[in-house]
């Protein structure tokens, strides 16, 4: 690392102290205090309330006498599922049912992409009107629990939770993916372009760089180290792009190919290994060293179109969803259906594409229901349902995804709008 990346890392480091020590001062009450200080640091964006300060510290002053087995366990939250050692065990966070929305943004036209970045702090949007969005969670949930409000007549001006909009697509944007390590943002449209956004700079409306495919571009996920990057399009060959040199890679094997467009790409958190869904119907693992098809789930949801896949956080298993409006779970070292999660689609197959994914602690499956506007929620160990959540909005939802790091979740309707969802900690001090 150069002095100057390692400058940077000190100052991002130092300002991050200092939001979490003015979130725990909002928490504990002490208002006109965090407010000095925030003053006093020049900290102009929102920091809602948190105890995230003083539950580092505690669990910091634990790992101390702990081995390294139980430090994994403090570090992540929850152990993530593992069917192989807790098929009695049952979830331990919160249920989706307590969870509220804190942020609506609009766009122009349909809003049908949505992502959150790695490390949660930052949601994008994409719309049929070709704009993208991206928001920042702090100031979301500091705008829902009214310090956003109590910072702005101290005079910090800048907390509207928009903190990019982006403009160089002439289609429907389709997809959009955070980068792993960096600050770029990568969108794919319909009109049959891929593009890279440097998002560190305000001033920036267009992208640092684009990609020309052949066909409208459906989904996209990034390699864990983010230098490639695979793109699924409504042709059924997989790419693998280079990332610096936009080189574009494809198996020379025909047969390791879908028969129809691709859905969704996943790749599990040590690049061994990605998976891929399609209008075929069929789940294909492949590996991640030599792009190869490893493994197929012919028909895997009844020959219905799949609509998303992703591994779980340990890889051993595979969650899908299909437009039979049915949620599986995959377990690869036998390659067969381990658990189904039924109840949703009651009143009617789905029409549109819906994301099945787990929570941040992977103790619960969740899906939107398309008829009735209302969020499935499963225990994931043994299936068993959860109280519905309704969306609050009035047309079709047509992407979900859950933060990988705490208790939110984003949906995008085409009703024109996005909904961020947060379940806030309980006993927090608002006033």
């Amino acid at each position: 690392m150069s002095i100057r990346e390692s400058t940077h890392v000190g100052i991002r480091e130092r300002d991050h102290l200092y939001k979490l020590m003015i979130s725990q001062l909002f928490y504990d009450g002490h208002q006109t205090l965090a407010l000095q200080l925030s003053g006093a640091v020049k900290m102009t964006d929102a920091c809602p309330p948190s105890d995230r300060l003083i539950s580092l510290v505690a669990n910091a002053l634990k790992l101390e006498d702990e081995s390294s087995s139980i430090m994994t366990d403090v570090i992540h939250p929850g152990a993530g599922i593992d069917l192989d050692f807790e098929t009695e065990r049952t979830g331990t966070s919160v249920q989706t049912s307590q969870y509220e929305t804190v942020y609506v943004t609009s766009h122009k036209g349909p809003c049908r992409a949505g992502a959150f970045s790695p490390d949660g702090q930052l949601v994008a949007t994409g719309s049929v009107d070709a704009s993208i969005k991206i928001l920042d969670v702090e100031r979301m949930i500091a705008k829902g629990s009214g310090v956003a409000e109590a910072q702005e007549i101290a005079g910090q001006t800048d907390t509207h939770p928009v903190i990019r909009t982006l403009y160089d697509h002439m289609e429907e944007v389709s997809c959009v993916l955070f980068h792993p390590t960096e600050l770029l943002l990568v969108s794919g449209s319909h009109d049959m372009t891929v593009k890279i956004y440097d998002y560190a700079k305000p001033s920036v409306k267009r992208a640092l760089k684009s990609i020309q495919e052949a066909h409208v571009v459906r989904c996209l996920a990034f390699h864990p180290s983010g230098d490639y990057l695979l793109v699924g399009t409504q042709h059924p060959t997989l790419r693998l792009y280079d990332v610096n040199t936009a080189q574009c890679f494809v198996s020379a094997i025909p047969s390791d190919q879908h028969n129809g467009a691709i859905t969704q790409i996943n790749y599990s958190p040590n690049a061994s290994m990605y998976v891929t869904a399609s209008k075929d119907g069929d789940i294909r693992l492949w590996d991640g060293v030599s792009n190869r098809c490893i493994n197929v789930f012919p028909r895997a949801h009844e020959g219905f179109e799949l609509c998303s896949v992703v591994f779980s956080r340990n890889a051993k298993y595979v969650l899908s969803s299909g437009k039979d409006s049915m949620v599986k779970l995959w377990e690869l070292s036998m390659s067969r259906c381990l658990i189904a999660y039924t109840g949703a689609g009651a009143s009617g197959k789905q029409t549109h594409r819906a994301q099945a994914c787990f929570n941040h602690t992977e103790d619960y499956v969740l899906f939107p229901d398309e008829k009735s506007m209302s969020l499935c929620c499963w225990d994931s160990r043994n299936a068993e349902r959860q109280p519905l959540l309704s969306l609050g909005h009035n047309n079709a939802i047509r992407q979900f995804c859950h933060s990988l790091t705490q208790p939110a979740f984003l949906t995008c309707s085409d009703d024109y709008r996005a909904r961020f969802w947060y379940r806030r900690p309980d006993n927090v001090n608002l006033s």
